[in-house]
């Protein structure tokens, strides 16, 4: 078993010290905007899900409704559901185990369990333990910080798009799908010159419901690939 869990902490620490400095951004824009150093580690374990906190911060504060708040944290996460389609959950023994795994499933232990395929549950654990570790505490720091330096820090909400930037150039040269980009992207201007206040609800639908159809019919899937 030791051996397993120093596997999984040598195939993720790369990716994990990754997350230190967007935990720490999200830990001070959640003090800047007037919550407690407090309510980072409660958001860090009951949501655990990097876009979706920084999201449910201006959710919060806009007074947001919870029916709302769901469907947005439906189509936000809902990469999700093609995650756990070959996330190697299967090796995970155990209910305990498997239904932490399901819950700890992220873009980055998805990445790399990806990268370097887990030979057990105990090292598919380590993964996202570790993972989600690195962004806990930091989160936690970085509140504390942000409880003593000046309010008005201008910028922090940035560290999640530069992460899923990163994120999103790795996954396109793994798969070297140009029609996956170009699609996203014309969702996007063609959304926003026609509903932009509803951009991001309508889009990421639009989106979903593409992917669905691709997976469920090989054909469709070929004709719109387009690798280089």
């Amino acid at each position: 078993m030791i051996a397993e869990i120093r596997a999984g902490i040598r195939d993720s620490w790369a990716v994990a010290l990754g997350l230190i400095p967007l935990g720490l951004a999200f830990g001070l824009l959640l003090t800047q905007m007037g919550f407690a150093w407090w309510w980072a580690p409660i958001f860090s374990l009951l949501i655990y899900a990097g876009s979706m906190e920084f999201l449910a911060l201006n959710l919060v504060t806009a007074g947001v409704g919870p029916v709302s708040a769901a469907v947005t944290g439906f189509m936000v996460n809902f990469r999700h559901i093609f995650y756990g389609l070959t996330f190697p959950r299967d090796l995970v023994r155990g209910g305990a185990g498997r239904a932490y795994s399901t819950y700890a499933l992220t873009d980055e232990s998805y990445a790399i369990a990806s990268a370097r395929r887990p030979r057990s549950g105990v090292q598919v654990l380590t993964i996202q333990a570790f993972c989600q570790s690195m962004w806990v505490l930091p989160g936690v720091v970085g509140a504390l910080v942000g409880e003593v330096i000046p309010a008005g820090i201008q910028g922090m909400e940035f560290a999640l798009v530069a992460l899923f930037v990163v994120l999103a150039w790795e996954t396109f040269r793994n798969s070297r799908d140009l029609s996956l980009v170009l699609i996203a992207g014309g969702l996007a201007v063609l959304v926003g010159l026609v509903a932009p206040a509803s951009l991001l609800m309508i889009a990421l639908s639009a989106y979903f419901l593409l992917l669905l159809g691709r997976h469920l019919s090989p054909a469709l899937d070929r004709a719109l690939e387009w690798r280089i």
